[in-house]
């Protein structure tokens, strides 16, 4: 089952087994978090997560929802890595990954029928030519160069229908960009959260959820800190990655 340099890694929180590998973009806090902070319907439904990588948030969200839960990568290592990972958690009844390309998904899938959509997307502008990670894997996961926030932010409005939740994890500083492009393609911020290493530090990672077609309400939430003043993780933050 696994390839290469591959392993099989724990999601401990979950009890699920994921493939990583070195040698491609591994999952950070930022998609354990984002899996956390959506809202998805319980019993049943339909979520598409968008540059699902090698399928961590899908995997997440199949221990809050009984919903189906389609994954869209555009890098077929780790789209393959994605498919193996759901066969090995026994979830391919309620799992899917599509290797393609976002921009072109509604199309493929359909428009406005799903109830959530989540986006971990690249953080950041796509650099020159020599100033690019060598590892095209890096490369693509880091910067937009398959995609960009607004083809995230416009995709994720076709896919759902009026009502649906689109909820996204990013760097503070895209944070005005986001929400502008929200209103622009009628997806009205309502959840924020800023995530900090610890008090004290200003936030480095911020979560916000809106809602297709929704009334004008932004909820601000209490900060998460990752850290404690003793640099070990914060209770919150145990929970998260490990657990009750």
């Amino acid at each position: 089952m696994l390839k290469g340099d591959e392993r099989l890694d724990y999601l401990l929180a979950e009890e699920l087994r994921i493939i990583q590998s070195p040698s491609v973009f591994s999952f950070s806090l930022d998609a354990v978090l984002l899996a956390r902070f959506v809202s998805v319907p319980i019993v049943k439904g339909q979520i598409v997560d968008l540059c699902s990588g090698n399928g961590v948030i899908p995997l997440l969200l199949s221990k809050r929802t009984n919903a189906t839960i389609t994954g869209i990568e555009i890098q077929e290592r780790l789209y393959d890595m994605a498919v193996r990972s759901i066969d090995y958690n026994d979830l391919s009844s309620r799992l899917h990954m599509i290797h393609g390309d976002i921009k072109e998904i509604p199309q493929q899938i359909g428009f406005s029928k799903y109830d959530a959509v989540t986006c971990n997307p690249p953080y950041f502008p796509t650099p020159k030519a020599d100033e690019r990670n060598k590892n095209e894997h890096y490369a693509i996961a880091r910067h937009e160069i398959m995609c960009n926030l607004e083809d995230v932010i416009r995709t994720s409005s076709q896919l759902l229908k009026q009502g649906g939740k689109a909820a996204f994890v990013h760097r503070p500083g895209r944070l005005v960009d986001i929400l502008t492009l929200m209103r622009k393609y009628r997806l009205e911020p309502k959840r924020l959260q800023f995530v900090h290493p610890m008090q004290g530090k200003e936030a480095n990672i911020i979560l916000i959820e809106g809602i297709k077609d929704g009334s004008p309400d932004l909820k601000t939430l209490p900060p998460f800190y990752v850290y404690n003043s003793n640099n070990e993780y914060t209770d919150e933050a145990k929970v998260l990655l490990y657990g009750e």
